[in-house]
């Protein structure tokens, strides 16, 4: 059962995605100029992007691999390039619609509106979940990492927003601007703490921290995390 919290913080994300911020990250996953500020956003969602997909297998032929909050499509794309067949889901429709608009037609990608953690998406051999925990609190998105993981056999990748200085004054600032013109507030984990809720919780006995690689690029910070099956 999910939680209030996540359950309050979910549809945030979706009112925000859906109605406040299509047209400008329509703009941003595009090659469309943008400010120096986006620029450095898009530089680091496509280092992090790379980071992500070079820990998945060069083959993925016969491979299900699950997006988890695939926004525009571009990881779900170059994975289906390599031969995997891609669910890729995010609650909001209107990134959903832009995906399916932008893949090649020739790849075998099931675009979904979905919570990420619907139990009848199936099962996968590795799922991927780029900067979708990233409004969540720690515990929150430890539930969502169990959750997840339960439905993978191989591999589970993800990201978060480590605790630094920088995330701390942006937070900070965004609380300054009306509640109806920001986004749904960042929330710095700390990567300790983190690490070990995850191999606390039960329902993660049999996964083991893998690698973990952090991408820095101007205003955008995050933090991938490998989980891999003992």
């Amino acid at each position: 059962m999910h939680s209030t919290s996540y359950i309050a913080r979910r549809g945030q994300i979706e009112t925000y995605f859906d109605r406040t911020a299509a047209e400008a990250w329509k703009r941003l996953t595009s090659d469309a100029p943008v400010s120096g500020i986006r620029a450095t956003v898009r530089a680091g969602r496509d280092r992090m992007r790379t980071t992500l997909l070079d820990w998945l297998p060069a083959d993925l032929r016969g491979r299900r691999v699950l997006d988890a909050g695939c926004g525009t499509g571009a990881l779900a794309t170059e994975a289906a390039r390599r031969g995997a067949q891609v669910v890729a889901v995010d609650l909001s429709a209107t990134l959903v619609d832009l995906a399916r608009e932008r893949a090649p037609r020739d790849l075998r990608i099931d675009f979904r509106v979905a919570d990420m953690l619907d139990p009848e998406l199936g099962r996968f051999d590795h799922v991927v979940g780029m900067d979708s925990l990233i409004h969540y609190g720690t515990r929150d998105a430890v539930r969502v990492v169990a959750g997840l993981a339960a439905r993978a056999e191989t591999s589970l990748l993800f990201t978060f927003a480590p605790r630094t200085p920088l995330l701390a004054v942006m937070h900070a600032v965004g609380r300054l601007f009306p509640r109806s013109d920001r986004a749904p507030a960042i929330q710095p984990v700390g990567e300790k703490a983190i690490a070990r809720l995850l191999q606390a919780d039960a329902a993660l006995h049999g996964w083991r921290l893998g690698r973990t690689q952090r991408v820095a690029s101007g205003f955008y910070t995050s933090q991938a995390l490998e989980l891999v099956r003992s």
